[in-house]
């Protein structure tokens, strides 16, 4: 008979000894011990991700189309505004609908990778506390999950090209990079929240205030700002030139703040290897916390 699959997992597993010293005083073994785990949670991370998208339609009558109803509800009430002089919002390259909904997609995806590490921690506790594995397994499956909701969004995304015949730049070949380094900022906050959040759950409920605030602060409904002391906190915004390249390399193919795009990039990748060896140090002591 064949052995379930988290048996199979621990006799594949090297024996782990803690001990007090400090694991940053070897970096080059955490480093190592951090690439063999990435590689040995990959079969482990792809059956959470099956399980959890199956999971996730299996009650759901309407299915994948409520990963379009934010977006298109969005749109709609604020569109309506807009054209009512309720809000005056400013020109946009884009009309305006499709403005919103391309841009309420990525902000989507960017919440999503942001929450997605602390909903992993938070839904594996009881395994946590009962099973070695690796800890990257649980992060690499709702990272899965976060790709393949934006995947879905692209269709409403594609389908707004067409219904309003907006040409599409040669350059929209590049914007899957972009969009990974949206994602990886979003990821490396995560990972960074995540054990934190395993102790005290103030973190998740702040966390909604946060990212609800942040999205004033993001040319998300709006044309980026160019005067004033709101436009510099626009400007300041660490996801504004992401989103916004995205969008450049979609559209008009022309990169408004190249500098700031490639600032914010590296910042994104740094911040996304930091928040990996937060998560990587910390998560023991947070199961031991846990477990007590």
């Amino acid at each position: 008979m064949r052995k379930p699959f988290m048996q199979e997992q621990r006799q594949h597993l090297p024996e782990v000894i803690y001990t007090p010293e400090s694991r940053l005083r070897h970096p080059l073994r955490l480093l190592r011990e951090m690439g063999r785990d990435l590689l040995a949670s990959r079969e482990l991370a792809w059956r959470l991700l099956v399980r959890d998208i199956s999971a996730q339609y299996r009650q759901s009558f309407l299915g994948i189309f409520w990963a379009f109803v934010p977006a298109i509800a969005t749109a709609a009430g604020l569109t309506l505004a807009n054209n009512a002089k309720i809000l005056n919002i400013g020109e946009t390259n884009l009309p305006y609908p499709a403005y919103v909904m391309f841009s309420v997609a990525l902000w989507q995806t960017f919440t999503d990778s942001v929450n997605s590490p602390i909903h992993a921690v938070g839904t594996a506790k009881p395994m946590l506390s009962r099973i070695n594995f690796p800890r990257e397994a649980i992060i690499l499956s709702q990272l899965g999950q976060v790709f393949f909701n934006f995947g879905i969004k692209l269709i409403l995304i594609v389908g707004l090209f067409f219904w309003f015949k907006m040409p599409v730049a040669w350059t929209v070949i590049l914007a899957p990079v972009a969009l990974i380094h949206l994602i990886a900022l979003g990821t490396g906050i995560g990972l960074i929240l995540a054990p934190i959040a395993a102790l005290y759950e103030d973190i998740s409920r702040g966390l909604s205030l946060a990212l609800g605030l942040w999205l004033f602060l993001t040319p998300v409904i709006y044309p980026v700002p160019q005067q004033g002391t709101f436009a510099a906190l626009v400007q300041l915004n660490p996801v504004t030139p992401l989103l916004v390249t995205i969008r450049d390399l979609a559209t008009t193919g022309i990169v408004s703040n190249p500098e700031g795009f490639w600032i914010m990039s590296g910042i994104a990748i740094g911040g996304l290897l930091f928040g990996w060896l937060f998560y990587r140090i910390a998560m023991p002591f947070v199961i031991e916390r846990m477990s007590a």
